[in-house]
């Protein structure tokens, strides 16, 4: 298994002849709104898309989509729906999302609705995990989504986090699944006023030590909402000893996982 970072959320997972893009943000730097009200009201995305993108987009054979409704264009914005519309690429999704990305003209496969339960996905199985995005009152306007658990034959299983805080259940979810690989937003999001929105950096390392398997840290330097840089990230974990087991992909980073022993090089 390999996992192609692009920007954000935005990744490709690469498993066996299957390529699998992740919450598609394509829009150029600087094209969509900013994300604070008050203070330096920087649009969005802050960077460009890596040089690697349009190859990487290329070589796509499904989307999976974690959240998409409220506003939530860091996930997918029109760019991306644009795309997926053209190519008629297949996004599989929960049964909340599809009748929404259906509209849009995508090409939909959405899931069963019991969630939590396996479902077959490319010879394997995938399970949705519930994300919490955000809680309080700020959690009430956000679109909290859905997390994925893959499995597949010969690949290390695989958690996407998705858009979420670092709450009792994904701990519980975590301890009892073990995930040899996961991916996990690390930007610290927050609007002006209201608690974070996705884990920071506190709940990353404690996230990585509550894991066995490897952590991939994405959600960085991206958007105007996210504070937290891969520098301070990575000085953290350094400090915490879990420096070893964490991931901090550059955007164009191409990260490479075996099955046995998830060993990334």
């Amino acid at each position: 298994m390999h996992i192609h970072q692009l920007r954000n959320a935005t990744l490709i997972l690469e498993l066996g002849p299957h390529r699998v893009l992740v919450d598609p943000m394509l829009a150029p730097r600087g094209s969509l709104p900013p994300l604070r009200l008050f203070g330096a009201r920087q649009r969005n995305p802050i960077v460009e898309l890596p040089a690697s993108a349009d190859a990487a987009l290329a070589a796509v054979t499904h989307c999976l989509i974690t959240h998409c409704q409220k506003g939530h264009f860091d996930h997918l914005d029109r760019a991306g729906k644009r795309w997926l519309r053209e190519t008629q690429t297949p996004v599989i999704c929960t049964p909340h999302d599809a009748p929404y990305l259906a509209e849009r003209g995508l090409n939909v496969q959405p899931l069963p609705e019991a969630h939590g339960e396996p479902s077959a996905f490319l010879g394997g199985q995938i399970r949705t995990v519930a994300c919490t995005h955000g809680e309080g009152w700020i959690g009430t306007l956000m679109e909290h989504g859905v997390g994925y658990l893959i499995e597949l034959p010969g690949e290390p299983s695989l958690y996407l986090a998705g858009d979420t805080v670092l709450t009792p259940t994904i701990r519980a979810f975590v301890q009892q699944h073990q995930p040899q690989v996961s991916v996990v937003p690390a930007g610290g999001a927050r609007f002006d006023l209201g608690g974070e929105l996705i884990m920071d950096i506190e709940e990353v390392i404690a996230f990585t030590r509550l894991s066995q398997g490897l952590v991939v840290a994405n959600h960085l330097e991206a958007l105007s909402h996210c504070p937290v840089s891969r520098s301070d990230l990575a000085h953290a974990a350094r400090q915490a000893g879990v420096a070893q087991r964490l991931r901090i992909p550059a955007d164009g980073e191409r990260l490479a996982f075996e099955a046995a022993v998830a060993a990334a090089c």
